[in-house]
């Protein structure tokens, strides 16, 4: 009897997410169903509620994947909001891995974008029920034929399969959800089998520890329940387990098919790891030892590859417990995230944190400052180069200051990745010069239909760092989209190139360049420095440096102080005297040593963007 009631009640379980490009209206269209179903009340209703973070309202974009469990005319309706930009890839996989169908959101006055066609890979390689649907179809500049006739080329679907929305209006979103109830399968599992639970996220709550975010493929969970985490080791009591509304709703149990929360009160964040498999405890034998089931656990995720690799290190020496407890709660709730200890002679002890991209990297730095109030100072990021010695050894070099002399190293070798660039026709010839300045090859164009063309190329990793996105936003007037792939390593002609202020070395600006590039990387970072670094009371000289020779040099003046100011009339040699004497002082300031200058954080930030 049993049995059959789970079943049933399974039969009215969906679990599905919507996967788009950046800005196609994701968290609007989440928005609308919240509404519609009645999930929140209309009092506490406001834009993006889904997006928790401060950061996220206020760059008007998603981070974090986030849960959200809607009851619809008799249904259960299990969502995963995911983010759209690149670097946050690896949140969508694991919302995917969670789920049995998707909604592919496409903006209708944009067309299919490249973390359109990235995510929509991504959910083909998981097997899930696609629901296409064409959103902002109220908006003037809105060619829903265009789009439409995209997506029937991209997924070979029937044009009638494709629903029509506005995330803002909130026209078609009853469409969409009884689409979801129609189109998406029952959740697979047995209720009968002992409990086995994939973790696809988790987070830090001061209060309850760590709470780990769950799909429950077989069996149930109820709060008290003894569990234990198999990758981990780990054991603890179930304190609580709920569902997301889109808060914290304590349920008490969690059955089959169920999207929810484990509250572990684990305060060692080590100890729940996404991916991992949730069972509950085995009975003891005769000796006291556990006695599992065999249970097979579940096949977790990949793990993921960091590609850009930065040195963290706190302002004051004193805050390196504060940092290590802050980016331990932040790799919890960012799986994508990896970091090791590093220490550096300038900056003392810090971490060497790898990262999926360069807004990954902001978006990390900006919430260690907010969440953890921590001054920080970030080093120039750089790729993972292999460095090949002439005595056949190997290593992985993440920073500039472990770069071998060029006398030790046989060959350097650096990442390249796949890019794939979805733009206009009219941007072709700009897009394709600017590709080819960055040491792009080449591979072949397709066209997705008469407007617009996919430009597939293979490019260094480290050339798509820094600026990359923002000029192939500002060569093809904002219509250009693009996604990467790491494919492998190849040879480069790299060297280590010094920054100088004051003609001491700025260890957190020292970076790998390639040789042909040096003379210009130098200069543009030596007069951004003049811009932004604060004048002194000596002169400040800044100079780049490649093995010990200054290819590019600028001054900074000194701050003079007005010491004539005090006077008025009189003869002209009062004047001359003070200056005099202020001259002398300089001198004598010069002569005694270079001053220290302290480099405002903002400035890193500064010649990354240059």
């Amino acid at each position: 009897m049993h049995a059959i009631f789970s079943i049933r009640r399974m039969n009215k379980i969906r679990n599905f997410c919507i996967i788009a490009h950046i800005d196609h209206g994701k968290s609007t269209l989440a928005d609308r169903m919240l509404e519609i179903t009645g999930t929140i009340e209309k009092r506490k209703m406001k834009d993006q509620i889904l997006d928790r973070m401060e950061l996220e309202r206020e760059r008007g974009i998603t981070i974090k994947l986030q849960p959200v469990t809607m009851n619809y005319n008799g249904y259960v309706l299990n969502l995963i909001d995911t983010p759209g930009h690149v670097d946050f890839t690896y949140e969508v996989s694991r919302s995917l891995a969670a789920v049995e169908g998707a909604i592919l959101l496409v903006d209708s006055t944009q067309g299919i974008q490249a973390q359109t066609l990235a995510n929509l890979y991504l959910a083909m390689e998981q097997d899930l029920t696609i629901i296409p649907v064409a959103n902002k179809i109220d908006l003037p500049a809105s060619d829903l034929a265009k789009t439409k006739n995209e997506i029937v080329k991209l997924l070979g679907s029937d044009e009638k399969e494709i629903l029509s929305a506005s995330g803002k209006t909130g026209f078609g979103v009853k469409e969409i959800l009884d689409a979801v109830i129609e189109r998406i399968p029952v959740p697979k599992g047995e209720s009968g089998k002992p409990l086995r639970a994939l973790i696809f996220d988790s987070n830090y709550d001061e209060y309850r520890g760590v709470v780990a975010y769950v799909r429950i493929i077989d069996g149930e969970i109820k709060k008290g329940d003894k569990v234990h985490f198999m990758a981990t080791g780990a054991k603890t009591e179930a304190l609580d387990v709920g569902i997301f509304r889109p808060d914290y709703s304590s349920t008490g149990i969690l059955k089959t098919g169920e999207i929810g929360y484990i509250v572990t009160g684990f305060k060692d964040v080590s100890e729940c790891r996404v991916g991992d498999t949730v069972t509950l405890s085995g009975s003891l034998d005769k000796g006291g030892e556990e006695v599992f089931n065999s249970i097979e656990p579940l096949q977790g995720y990949e793990q993921v590859k960091p590609m850009v690799f930065a040195g963290i290190f706190p302002k004051e020496g004193n805050e390196f417990q504060a940092l290590r407890d802050a980016i331990e709660k932040l790799k919890l709730n960012d799986a994508a995230l990896f970091y090791e200890p590093e220490q550096s002679q300038a900056l003392g002890f810090g971490f060497r944190c790898g990262f999926l991209g360069l807004l990954h990297l902001e978006i990390f730095q900006e919430r260690l400052k907010r969440e953890h109030n921590l001054e920080l100072i970030v080093t120039t990021p750089s790729v993972a180069y292999k460095i090949y010695k002439k005595d056949g050894a190997e290593e992985i070099v993440r920073t500039p200051q472990k770069l071998p002399d060029q006398t030790e190293a046989e060959k350097i070798e650096e990442p390249w990745v796949s890019l794939d660039i979805i733009t206009p026709k009219e941007f072709l010839g700009g897009i394709m010069n600017l590709t080819q300045e960055k040491r792009g090859i080449y591979k072949n164009t397709e066209y997705i239909d008469e407007t617009r063309a996919i430009l597939h190329y293979e490019i260094p990793m480290a050339a798509i760092l820094t600026d990359f996105y923002d000029k192939i936003k500002s060569v093809s007037s904002g219509y250009a989209s693009i996604n990467y792939e790491y494919m492998d390593y190849r040879e480069a002609d790299v060297v280590r190139m010094d920054i100088l202020v004051a003609e001491e070395p700025v260890e957190a600006l020292a970076l790998i360049v390639y040789r042909d590039e040096a003379f210009r990387r130098g200069k543009d970072i030596v007069e951004t420095l003049k811009e932004t670094l604060p004048k002194q009371m000596f002169v400040i000289k800044l100079q780049a440096a490649v093995g010990g020779k200054i290819i590019a040099a600028e001054k900074i003046s000194a701050l003079r102080k007005d010491v004539t100011a005090k006077l008025y009339g009189g003869d002209v040699t009062r004047k001359r005297k003070l200056l005099e004497k202020q001259k002398k002082g300089k001198k004598k300031m010069m002569s005694a040593g270079k001053g220290s200058v302290e480099i405002p954080s903002d400035t890193f930030i500064k010649i990354l963007k240059k």
